[in-house]
């Protein structure tokens, strides 16, 4: 529940060609090239500069050189390396010449006397030196280094976007710790989960709280088990799709020292006592090593329709998002955030089996991301911290490079103390009145004996 981006790398020499485009054929305007962050400050394996393609076609960087001040120091970037459109790029500088605190980074076509760009600063970043937003925009010092990834911009904190004040919304100790994620199904049904032991609550209005439904059997919530019928997942987000109920969750309970990054999906219908998976996405192997408790925090789901519509771009193929290329992936996109890094990842998962292919990855712009919701209203994919983060939130949206990125960072509301919120939940568009719809949030530590709250959003 309490908690560098991690990206797969193909070592090229001293380079680094990182996973959001594949090595191919390069064509493309030089111009499309930019310096985007610049490690200056001896990170890790040493100074670097990341290198961006914001156009549409891969360009052939093959003899490119780059600089610091200091013409003698050149280090050329090796013969078949093409810069895939939309991809990452690194070059681990330090083996031929270090940055200095104050120093510049110049990048020339080959043979050196064509300049395509360059940064100049005058000391060490806290962090890095990088492009925001991404690619396009003038140089700031980042939120954090993002080597081979999307750069974390730092972008200002405004208030929340609804009424300042919140009011408990569950009876006392009705729900009790642990209360990790929510979604909405319809304006009077609301899901939670808990994660120890992993339990899943289906949550109908009482009067101006939320209370366990009385019917079905789930009055005292249902307990969670993996495929096999057996273990006590740590559910910590929960997410309503087309395909089913699908929970994100970090290790078995049972072995609780070892960490185990899933996705299980369970038929909410049911009437039995308790819930075994009716299919499960084994995602560890695909993800950053990460301890037992700083898993998989957060889920949501996004139908395929959205991200066409607005030019998603699809990491694993380096071209626009094409749904035709995961056969049996059902109409939609699985988002999962990873608590250890506040990274987003999202997924193509085999709804007829247990393969799936990571599609993007994306920087939340949080240390630490515990809750994902998907407004469809909106288009906003939002991003829920805790404590950690003074209980804010963001949006990312797809941007012109079909790349969801931070739009906005919000302050909790004032009338909310910094709880432990770990689930956050919007309320859907038919609910608005007045302008305004709910917002809930779960708190981990149950505060006063309560573990739900509610507030309101401008619709």
């Amino acid at each position: 529940m309490r908690r560098v981006a991690v990206a797969l790398t193909v070592p090229l020499a001293a380079l680094t060609l990182v996973a959001t485009g594949l090595v191919g054929p390069a064509s493309a305007a030089a111009s499309d090239v930019r310096i985007n962050e610049v490690e200056s400050s001896g990170g890790t394996p040493g100074d670097w500069v990341e290198l961006t393609n914001i156009g549409t076609a891969a360009v052939d960087v093959s003899g490119w050189v780059v600089r610091d001040n200091d013409n003698a120091h050149t280090f050329t970037i090796a013969a078949g390396t093409s810069l895939p459109a939309g991809g990452h790029l690194v070059v681990d500088v330090e083996s031929a010449f270090g940055l200095g605190s104050s120093d510049s980074v110049r990048l020339y076509q080959p043979g050196g006397t064509t300049l395509v760009d360059s940064y100049t600063w005058t000391s060490h970043a806290s962090t890095t030196y990088g492009r925001c937003p991404d690619g396009t925009g003038a140089f700031a010092t980042t939120a954090a280094s993002t080597r081979g990834a999307p750069n974390s911009c730092v972008i200002p904190v405004t208030a929340w976007p609804g009424g300042s004040s919140v009011s408990v919304a569950d009876g006392a100790g009705v729900l009790g710790t642990n209360v990790s994620g929510l979604s909405y199904q319809t304006s009077s049904v609301l899901w939670a989960v808990k994660n120890g032991p992993g339990t899943l609550y289906k949550l109908v209005p009482s009067g101006t709280t939320w209370s366990p439904d009385t019917t079905g059997g789930w009055s005292a919530g249902k307990a969670l088990h993996y495929a096999n019928g057996s273990g006590d997942p740590d559910a910590e987000g929960v997410a309503i799709t087309p395909d089913g109920m699908v929970v994100s969750t970090e290790r078995d309970n049972s072995h609780d020292t070892v960490s185990l990054l899933k996705v299980l999906r369970y038929d909410a219908s049911s009437t039995a006592s308790s819930l075994t998976a009716t299919a499960e996405w084994n995602l560890t192997a695909d993800l950053p090593a990460v301890a037992a408790n700083s898993g998989l925090e957060a889920i949501s789901w996004i139908p395929d329709s959205y991200l066409t519509a607005h030019g998603f771009r699809d990491d694993h193929t380096g071209a626009v998002y094409d749904p035709a290329t995961y056969a049996g992936h059902g109409s939609g996109l699985y988002f999962v955030g990873l608590e250890a890094n506040g990274t987003v990842y999202a997924y193509a998962l085999n709804q007829a089996g247990t393969a799936y292919t990571r599609v993007a990855t994306i920087a939340s712009g949080f240390a630490a991301v515990m809750d994902l919701e998907y407004e469809p209203a909106t288009g906003h994919l939002w991003a829920a911290c805790d404590d950690t983060c003074s209980g804010r939130t963001a949006t990312l949206d797809i941007n012109a490079q079909g790349r969801f990125a931070v739009t906005a960072v919000h302050a909790r509301p004032t009338g909310m103390s910094n709880y432990n919120n770990e689930g956050f939940a919007l309320a859907p568009q038919d609910a608005c009145v007045s302008g305004v719809k709910p917002a809930v949030w779960s708190d981990d530590s149950n505060d006063g004996s309560h573990a739900l709250r509610t507030g309101t959003l401008t619709c």
